[in-house]
């Protein structure tokens, strides 16, 4: 059974000049409908975002150790949790009992409230957290050493500058749809992030929704492209419109939990995008753990 998808950033050049023992490392669990990422940058410093299911067996937080143990980690240096659904953030209490957290990062109060189950595990979440709490609005940056990360929506709230190099206006706006608001809406608050290595990018936007996630493209593409593309919602057509698609042109796509949706649409009816070669220190390389599959590509 698959575990994870290791995702291994070989900055070789960067890495010699700088004097960095490793390379960025990044970990797809293998949540089975969830989403749990563990980032490990090149300083050794870990950020886990999100943690998946919580299951009688506590499936998903073994897993996560399995990655954890993968990476060579003694903790978990800061945890990140997009929204505060159980397939996100489910498998904490069986977690906090197998490793260190040091810092906790969020969006703030749950808009679920009204849920008992819900404010039961979020009054849970909140005394895990304690003191060592942290929540992010747009434009703050995580301090995961050694990699830049720049929050780009949070709250229901998006960036409204341009990240460096982005600003182009987007031509394909004038055919976005508006859809009809959410019935779990603690999606539409989810902390979204744009990860910068060099020349390497990365985007985890958890589960924004469709229009949460247009005022980061339309009318202005304030992310620009992308490298790599964790696919909003599980790759779900409640979010990853064709207008941000196209706006980010990701180079590689990791569609979480493997459903069938609008990214998958979009990827393939995508225009062919013009690829230019770049630096040995943009090299990057995909690799299934389960089936053997692996890509290379150069970022920009």
């Amino acid at each position: 059974m698959l575990r994870s998808v290791a995702v291994v950033l070989g900055m070789f050049a960067a890495s010699a000049l700088l004097g960095q023992a490793r390379d960025l490392e990044i970990y797809w669990i293998d949540a089975e409908g969830g989403a749990s990422t563990l980032i490990v940058s090149p300083s050794g410093e870990s950020l886990l975002v999100d943690t998946a299911n919580r299951t009688p067996d506590d499936r998903d937080a073994k897993r996560i150790m399995v990655a954890v143990q993968q990476a060579g980690l003694k903790k978990i240096d800061y945890l990140l949790t997009t929204h505060f659904h159980g397939d996100h953030y489910g498998a904490l209490a069986a977690l906090v009992k197998l490793v260190l957290i040091g810092m906790y990062f969020d969006h703030g109060a749950s808009v679920e409230l009204a849920r008992p189950n819900l404010a039961a595990a979020y009054k849970a979440y909140e005394e895990w957290a304690g003191a060592n709490r942290k929540i992010l609005k747009p434009g703050d940056h995580i301090p995961l050493k050694g990699v830049d990360i720049e929050v780009v929506a949070s709250a229901g709230k998006a960036i409204t500058s341009p990240l460096k190099g982005a600003g182009a206006k987007n031509p394909v706006c004038a055919d976005f749809k508006e859809h009809a608001p959410e019935v779990d809406p603690d999606n539409d608050q989810s902390v979204g992030f744009v990860l910068r290595y060099n020349k390497f990018d990365f985007i985890d936007l958890g589960d924004l929704t469709w229009n949460y996630e247009q005022p980061l493209v339309c009318p202005v593409n304030l992310i620009g492209k992308i490298d790599l593309y964790q696919t909003t919602h599980h790759g779900l057509d409640r979010s990853n419109s064709p207008q941000f698609v196209w706006a980010i042109q990701p180079k590689v796509a990791i569609i979480n939990s493997g459903r069938a949706g609008r990214a998958r649409q979009c990827f393939r009816n995508a225009p062919q995008i013009p690829r230019t070669s770049v630096a040995s220190n943009g090299k990057f390389t995909v690799t299934n753990e389960r089936n053997g599959f692996s890509r290379t590509d150069q970022a920009e």
